[in-house]
C-alpha cells in the first residue's frame, strides 16, 4: 500500500519514529483493520467507541492487533503530541508486515472536511453498483476505494451510495447513509453495514428526539418518494444530502435532518470539554 502519513511523526508497535525514516506501508501485505478518528481541539473524538469497533472487526478476520488497548490509547496520544495535532485525522492500522510481522501504526492522513457551503446547500452523490464482503469488518481494499474515488471525481460528486444486486442501497462508499420519509429514519440493518460511530450516536440521538429509525434498506426505485437524506461518519458528521444521481432532495430544510445535526454537534462540544485534558 502507499505511503499515507504526513506531518513529522508516526507511532510503529508503540515507538515514535520519523515518518520519512523508512516507507513501512510498502511491505503491509494482507489488507490490514484500521479506524480513522477525527482529532477536534486536541481530542480523539469518541475513542472508546472506535476502539470497541477496531477489535471487534479483528475478531471477525480472526487477527489480534499488537498492542492492547491501554497502549494504543498511549500511542495515540504520543503522536498527537509530538505532531501537535488540534483539528485533522488520525488513523489506526493494524496488520502484517514483510519480514517485520504485526505493525500496529498511528498517524496522521490527509484530511478533508466539508466546508460551510455543504452542509447550507447539500452534496451530490452518486449510484455504485458494489457489496462487501463482510461489512461489518473495517478492512483496506485500495482497489475498491481507488476506483469509488474515479468514479465521483468524473461525475463531481462527493459520495457514493452503494447499490446492491438486489437494487437496495445499504451505505455509502466511506459513509454509513439515513434516508427520510415523513418524520421517519431509514437505514440498513446493523448486521449488513459497517456500524458507524457517528451512526450509533444518531440511534441515540433519534431516541432522545422521539425520531423512529426503521433498520431497513431502501430500494432504488423508492429514491423519489423520499423527504430527505444524509450521510453520516468520522469526517463529515452528518451532511445533508440534496441529489442522488438526478433525483433532487430538500434535505438542507428538512426538520428531522436539521434537528439531528443540531444535537450532534452540541455532543461532540460536550465531549471535547470533558476529555480535553487528559489529551494535553
Amino acid at each position: 500500500m502507499r505511503l499515507e502519513a504526513v506531518n513529522d511523526f508516526y507511532c510503529v508497535n508503540g515507538v515514535i519514529e520519523y515518518v520519512k525514516k523508512d516507507n513501512i506501508f510498502e511491505s503491509i501485505t494482507r489488507p490490514p483493520i484500521y479506524e480513522v478518528i477525527r482529532v477536534a481541539d486536541g481530542v480523539p473524538l469518541f475513542l472508546e467507541n472506535h476502539l470497541e469497533r477496531m477489535f471487534r472487526s479483528a475478531k471477525l478476520i480472526e487477527h489480534n492487533p499488537i498492542l492492547d488497548e491501554n497502549e494504543i490509547r498511549i500511542a495515540i496520544r504520543d503522536t498527537i503530541l509530538h505532531n501537535e495535532i488540534q483539528n485533522s485525522n488520525i488513523k489506526l492500522l493494524s496488520g502484517e508486515a514483510d519480514e517485520i510481522g504485526s505493525v500496529f501504526l498511528v498517524y496522521s492522513v490527509e484530511t478533508f472536511y466539508p466546508p460551510k457551503e455543504y452542509y447550507e446547500n447539500g452534496i451530490k452523490t452518486i449510484l455504485y453498483e458494489y457489496e462487501r464482503n463482510n461489512p461489518n469488518a473495517k478492512i483496506l481494499v485500495s482497489s475498491f476505494k481507488e476506483d469509488v474515488a474515479n468514479k465521483m471525481e468524473e461525475r463531481g460528486a462527493f459520495e457514493a451510495l452503494l447499490l446492491n444486486k438486489r437494487g437496495l442501497i445499504p451505505e455509502g462508499s466511506r459513509s454509513n447513509i439515513f434516508f427520510v420519509k415523513g418524520e421517519k429514519l431509514y437505514t440498513a440493518p446493523s448486521d449488513e453495514v459497517l456500524l458507524g460511530i457517528t451512526r450509533k450516536h444518531i440511534f441515540k440521538l433519534a431516541e432522545e428526539f422521539n425520531i423512529e429509525i426503521i433498520e431497513e434498506s431502501i430500494h432504488v426505485d423508492d429514491l423519489k418518494k423520499l423527504d430527505g437524506a444524509f450521510m453520516a461518519g468520522t469526517g463529515v458528521n452528518i451532511l445533508p444530502i440534496s441529489k442522488i444521481e438526478d433525483i433532487e432532495l430538500n434535505s438542507v430544510n428538512n426538520r428531522v435532518i436539521i434537528e439531528l445535526i443540531d444535537g450532534f454537534n452540541k455532543m461532540v462540544k460536550e465531549y471535547v470539554e470533558q476529555n480535553k485534558n487528559y489529551w494535553k
